[in-house]
């Protein structure tokens, strides 16, 4: 079996390396979503925790 008969993939190679494909760039941007919602959510986080600390301080 030669490199291009694997590549090849037995005359399915399209349908084979296109599922790798739009498996990986599905994968991609799952991690780019998590990635910005965590960041979303810690700036939310931070702005309650001000907020929360500025209304402690002013009942004072």
């Amino acid at each position: 079996m030669s490199l291009a008969e694997f590549f090849d993939m037995g005359g399915y190679a399209f349908y084979v390396w296109g599922s790798y494909l739009v498996t990986a760039v599905l994968m991609l941007i799952e991690v780019v979503g998590v990635i910005r919602r965590r960041r979303t959510l810690l700036d939310r986080l931070g702005r309650i925790h001000g907020a929360a600390q500025g209304a402690g301080r002013s009942g004072r």
